[in-house]
């Protein structure tokens, strides 16, 4: 018996050196996605134009990095908070730490040269080679065309700076060790011709992270076979509210939507004098930003729209909401 227990001992304690030589190895080697580029970004009116366009209504990094108001529906912005970061993710929404939207204003901003930031948005890794935690799309972003993101960088630059001091991100074990994994180098790719719907429908739709909140997740892991087909989950006070199945498929899906009317459910919330509803204490609240992709152009919904049609259907029959 005493021989068993040593032998179950030593086991023990080699697994245990194994985990600490693999913490070692990957809080020393890792990310490892290469230094960032000297590159000195032109800011023109027209990336400028693109930029805020982009930031606002596709990739809508303003969802996360500004403040929104959860007592109306759908939470738009705060005004006079574009870009100030500080919205928190925790346990409570069921994430593995305290991660907090950074500030991306030119006040915090200003050390950093326009490769740390192109790395940071298409890479993961910050100016400081810290990795960054996948709630940020950067795996998406680094599959977009480069001209693309040096416009929303041109945009970040002329922002109004504003002084809101972020806490820093802290991510429980060992989710802090396995995030240093995450980061990956960019695969740009050229953005397709407006004239091919779907193509250029697919590229809007990975910017804008669709397949993201639109499927099941494990540990923060899409499920395979689960992509657009709904039923991510988002914890609230009052329950529980799960994303919406956005394949063709006719009863579950949008398979029985016209063009028109997957344009004109964003459009509705495009007007500025369109007023949120106020909602009652613990009542649950869409995280979907309609405010923001109400935005898009129409040409850009419609290609939106060819894509997803273009997918397979999903039966996936999703419960919205399920209250406690």
């Amino acid at each position: 018996m005493i021989k068993k227990l040593k032998v179950v001992g030593g086991i023990a304690l080699i697994l245990l050196l194994l985990v600490l030589l693999a913490s070692l190895y990957i809080g020393v080697t890792k990310p490892n996605v290469g230094a960032a580029d000297e590159i000195n970004i032109a800011i023109t009116a027209q990336r400028i134009q693109r930029g805020e366009y982009l930031a606002n209504h596709v990739t809508v990094c303003m969802d996360c990095h500004s403040k929104r108001d959860w007592s109306l529906y759908s939470a738009p912005m705060m005004p006079n908070t574009l870009g100030e970061g500080g919205e928190l993710f925790d346990q409570k929404a069921g994430f593995p730490g305290k991660i907090y939207a950074t500030n991306i204003t030119p006040h915090a901003l200003a050390g950093w040269t326009d490769g740390e930031l192109l790395r940071a948005i298409s890479t993961g890794v910050n100016k400081d080679g810290r990795a960054l935690f996948p709630i940020m799309g950067y795996a998406r972003f680094g599959q977009m065309d480069k001209e693309d993101i040096y416009s929303i960088i041109a945009y970040l630059r002329k922002l109004s700076p504003v002084k809101n001091e972020v806490p820093e991100t802290v991510l429980d074990f060992p989710v802090n060790l396995l995030n240093r994994l995450s980061p990956q180098k960019a695969s740009f790719q050229e953005r397709p011709p407006v004239t091919d719907s779907i193509r250029y429908g697919g590229y809007l739709v990975n910017a804008a992270g669709c397949v993201d909140c639109h499927s099941k997740t494990d540990k923060g892991k899409i499920v395979p076979g689960s992509e657009f087909g709904g039923g991510m989950e988002f914890k609230q006070p009052g329950g529980i509210i799960r994303s919406t199945n956005i394949t063709p498929h006719k009863t579950n899906g949008i398979g029985g939507w016209t063009k028109k009317m997957f344009v004109q459910r964003f459009k509705q919330y495009a007007d500025s004098g369109y007023a949120m509803a106020k909602l009652a204490p613990n009542q649950l609240n869409t995280p979907m930003p309609w405010k923001m992709y109400a935005g898009m152009t129409e040409q850009d919904l419609e290609s939106v729209y060819s894509y997803l049609l273009s997918l397979a259907p999903n039966a996936n029959p999703v419960v919205k909401i399920s209250k406690k």
